[in-house]
């Protein structure tokens, strides 16, 4: 699947989009300080008028009616007013922030991700998948954290060609859809700052209390009894007994359900106010009818029982708020009459025993299409970026005009790469610096995102499902007592186990064991590469030694050689960048030293 969109220009879109939602907010904020203005007269008069009625009675003091109305009027407004201020202020650093990632100015302006960070994984740190300036940075647009979960778990676990073709469609056909990710974008915020989903998915797999129906019909049967009960004496049909009796009633069902009505209405409220929260996304996403598979399977999720979300989560809250009157001092000793508490409390425990189990559904497929909408931005935002093909053929990676996609488009230097059956290993030879380590970056970025279902930067690119295993940035760790050495070794005993299951591994392996000397890392590198060979595996390996250079001499090795050059001028190293055929013929280690002001 290519791009199809190359006529489409993103920069002047959000251009044009920053332009109309500045204008908008420039408006409400003029709108709204102006009826503060007007809520600052109100007042005044209505202080004056007060005097002049109250004082000097020389009006009726039903002419405070006016501006009392008047003021309650502004208020409103004024709130409804802020909202939307507030709204465009949200949309605008939303374009704002569209512009930053195509002019390149974006990290450290979003979301980082460094919570997902894991040392352990297989490639993330030595990808760049988290923390500043990082690809889940780049991409993640997600404003809830099941959004953010979702698009992470894509980066750090590549998926099958038919997951991988399946969220290639979704997010073609979201990619032009601006104002839903807009939408999305802002209901979102509210979202972030407010909602728990932790908290609210544990509710939500709590078993419900669940009383028995005829609880529940019982305590609406004695509030109707007390009512006729109340009516019939206050009418001298009959004496107080029978309504003593419903009262007593009423008072032992109460005490049998008290401990259940306390568990309900303490479980209930920081749920049912997250929901709330969620309740505005649901409602969007709810408008939509899409065509993709998958984005058609998350719209039919969010349905119980061919009821949408928002509506099941709007009668939870009208329980709620009326569970909440009892808290009037005026209406509590006639909510005690009537059950109040405990007849909403097993009402709201009903609707967790039939809605509750849908929370995590809805949430999982509100993650799902955040992380779709990230990388339809992606997406939009590079036009020119095709969707990778898959193959069946395995293992395979064949791109032209390669690219690393966090280096910016006018300083990105690209590269023919093509690992399969018949070369399944590339050993890159160069001097520092002159890009072979960006070069297995490019490739393992690429091959995440592909797998991730977004497009890549290449001009085309064609690959199997693939593992990805990487040793690029491997530390010492003081806290743990290991030597970088002992990282690395370790690191490669966690890929070799990789290489082991399907699908067939890409491994990618920078300075293999550099950190001990010549003679042991000859062979333990021949011994490490020729067990990712024998095991399927595809991959590149960078070295400074030419001597690893002749695992490529090795019979059935499938291995070339390749290379990247450095030339001085004017005493400075100039790199090109550009990856050729065999081995590299000169060092500039010497150069680089003496360019520093060493003495060598």
């Amino acid at each position: 699947m290519t791009s199809d969109r190359q006529g489409e220009d993103p920069a002047a879109a959000y251009a044009q989009r920053l332009a109309a939602r500045q204008t908008a907010a420039a408006r409400l904020a003029q709108l709204e300080r102006r009826i503060s203005l007007a809520r600052l007269g109100v007042f005044v008069a209505g202080g004056v008028l007060a005097f002049v009625a109250l004082d000097h009675h020389a009006v009726s003091p039903w002419w405070l009616a006016a501006p009392v109305a008047a003021f309650v009027g502004l208020v409103l407004v004024h709130d409804r007013v802020i909202r939307q201020r507030q709204r465009a202020d949200r949309a605008v650093a939303f374009y704002e922030h569209g512009i930053a990632r195509l002019e390149h100015r974006w990290a450290g302006s979003g979301e980082r991700g460094e919570r997902f960070a894991d040392p352990s994984h297989p490639y993330a740190a030595d990808l760049d998948l988290f923390g500043r300036g990082s690809l889940f940075e780049l991409l993640c647009t997600a404003r809830t954290r099941a959004g953010e979960d979702t698009l992470a778990g894509w980066l750090c676990r590549p998926a099958l060609a038919d997951v991988v073709l399946a969220r290639q469609a979704a997010v073609a056909e979201l990619r032009p859809q601006l104002d839903l990710r807009e939408d999305l974008a802002l209901l979102g915020t509210d979202v972030r700052a407010g909602l728990d989903p932790e908290a609210l998915a544990a509710w939500a797999a709590a078993a419900p209390v669940q009383s028995p129906a005829l609880l529940r019909k019982g305590a609406a049967g004695l509030v109707g009894a007390l009512i006729f009960a109340a009516g019939a004496w206050l009418t001298g049909l009959v004496g107080p007994l029978p309504l003593g009796a419903v009262l007593l009633a009423e008072a032992a069902l109460a005490l049998r359900l008290r401990t259940r009505v306390v568990h309900v209405i303490r479980r209930v409220q920081r749920p049912g106010r997250d929901l709330r929260l969620l309740a505005d996304v649901l409602a969007r996403l709810e408008r939509e009818q899409f065509a993709s598979a998958r984005l058609v399977e998350l719209r039919a999720a969010l349905d119980t029982q061919g009821e949408p979300p928002s509506v099941r989560i709007a009668r939870l809250h009208r329980l709620i708020h009326l569970l909440d009157a009892r808290q009037n001092q005026f209406f509590a000793p006639l909510a005690a009459l009537l059950l109040w508490s405990t007849q909403l409390a097993l009402a709201i425990d009903a609707w967790h025993a039939t809605s509750g189990a849908s929370v995590l559904r809805w949430l999982t497929a509100v993650g799902e299409i955040e992380a779709f909408g990230a990388l339809a931005g992606y997406a939009y935002e590079h036009p020119y970026d095709p969707f990778p093909e898959m193959v069946e053929r395995s293992p395979a990676f064949d791109g032209e005009g390669l690219g690393h996609p966090l280096i910016p488009e006018d300083r990105c230097v690209r590269n023919d790469i093509c690992l399969g059956t018949d070369v399944r290993l590339l050993i890159v030879s160069g001097s520092n610096m002159s890009g072979k380590s960006t070069l297995l970056r490019a490739v393992g970025t690429n091959t995440v995102l592909a797998l991730a279902g977004a497009p890549v930067r290449a001009r085309r690119l064609r690959l199997s499902p693939l593992a990805v295993g990487a040793s690029i940035r491997i530390n010492d760790s003081l806290q743990n007592g290991t030597s970088r050495f002992y990282a690395e070794i370790t690191r490669l005993r966690q890929l070799m186990d990789l290489a082991s299951g399907p699908p067939p591994l890409l491994f990618l392996l920078d300075e293999i064991l550099h950190g001990t000397n010549s003679h042991d890392r000859g062979i333990g590198a021949r011994a490490v590469v020729q067990g990712f060979l024998e095991r399927g595996a595809i991959g590149l390996v960078t070295t400074h030694d030419l001597a690893l250079a002749h695992i490529a001499d090795m019979p059935d090795r499938h291995a070339v050689n390749v290379h990247f050059e450095d030339h001085l001028e004017d005493s400075k190293m100039i790199f090109d960048y550009r990856m050729r055929p065999g081995v590299v013929e000169k060092s500039n280690a010497v150069a680089l030293m003496r360019a520093v002001g060493l003495e060598v």
